[in-house]
């Protein structure tokens, strides 16, 4: 009898296993959906908030919810000072810099065209690394790189311009965003072994969301009451595509590998065009079509190179 059971506990503890990993893909796919919102949450949101305001509002709102995380927590870290700067510029950079120029490239281009621009970041990542840092890179992740770039063009080239008013203008503010992101990216590797991404992202979201408020004034003459509608996305971004996904993303890095999260990462610009067809009607082009596949084509490739381990450093 002991014999039969015994032959049945691999099995019982194989479905138990996939059981846990279904938890953890499904809070991967959770964040991904708020993160691909965003992009038509914040074009719904400019009825009433010009995107400097916005940036600086949605910030606030993300501040207060991590502090209010942090007291749940009863976090009483206090990191070095040297530290808190360091996370202040990460913030600054990953907050006010990168969110003030994403806010303008979504105000000019289309939902769609965004999310598939953001979708090609870590090929840009790795470009950087290469010409600043000297990371070597293998002729597998550098033709992965130059793909996702190409794609990028694809999306962004569009001969008829007059029809998309300042789309162009917006789509090449979206990919300068991918470089102040990278930067962002390395300066927080400075600090991020050495405290709870809970705390890393409060100093960082507060630095970022103090250095808003002076930014936002730049556009006090186009200040509003805002709706109830723009008010609730606001909210919205703010508490689920600024915290909620985050902690979703990081809980999932537990039990996932970080190479099945960046692949389920992969469905960002997927459901972002899904949802501005869907959500703001916008037509898409095949351009923009085949420029996505390319751009997540290009970025997969990159990325499953450096990921197998065999890049040379």
């Amino acid at each position: 009898m002991d014999t039969v059971l015994n032959q049945y506990e691999p099995k019982v503890k194989a479905k138990k296993v996939k059981k846990g990993l279904t938890l953890y893909i499904m809070a991967t796919l959770i964040a991904v959906l708020f993160w691909s919102t965003s992009f038509v949450g914040t074009k719904i949101a400019y009825a009433s908030f010009s995107p400097l305001t916005l940036g600086a509002a949605r910030f606030m709102v993300a501040a207060i919810i991590l502090g209010i995380i942090m007291l749940i927590k009863k976090d009483k870290t206090i990191p070095s000072l040297k530290d808190i700067g360091v996370m202040s510029l990460s913030g600054v950079l990953g907050t006010t810099l990168y969110f003030s120029m994403e806010n303008i490239g979504v105000e000019l281009t289309t939902a769609s065209n965004a999310a598939i621009i953001i979708a090609a970041y870590p090929a840009i990542t790795a470009l950087i690394e290469f010409i600043f840092y000297k990371v070597k890179i293998s002729w597998a992740k550098g033709i992965g790189i130059l793909i996702a770039l190409i794609g990028v063009y694809q999306i962004s080239y569009n001969p008829h311009v007059a029809e998309s008013g300042h789309a162009l203008l917006g789509n090449v503010i979206l990919v300068l965003a991918g470089f102040v992101f990278a930067f962002y990216n390395f300066t927080t590797r400075k600090v991020v072994k050495k405290y709870s991404m809970i705390t890393i992202s409060f100093y960082q979201t507060l630095a970022g969301a103090i250095t808003f408020i002076p930014v936002a004034f730049i556009e006090k003459s186009s200040w509003k009451m805002p709706t109830m509608e723009s008010f609730l996305v606001l909210l919205y971004l703010g508490i689920f595509c600024s915290v909620v996904a985050f902690l979703l993303y990081n809980y999932s890095l537990r039990k996932l590998s970080s190479s099945s999260a960046v692949t389920l990462m992969n469905l960002v610009p997927i459901f972002g065009v899904i949802f501005s067809v869907i959500v703001l009607h916008e037509v898409i082009r095949t351009a923009q079509i085949i420029g996505g596949i390319i751009v997540i084509f290009g970025v997969v490739l990159s990325m499953k190179e450096s990921k197998s381990g065999k890049a040379k450093s």
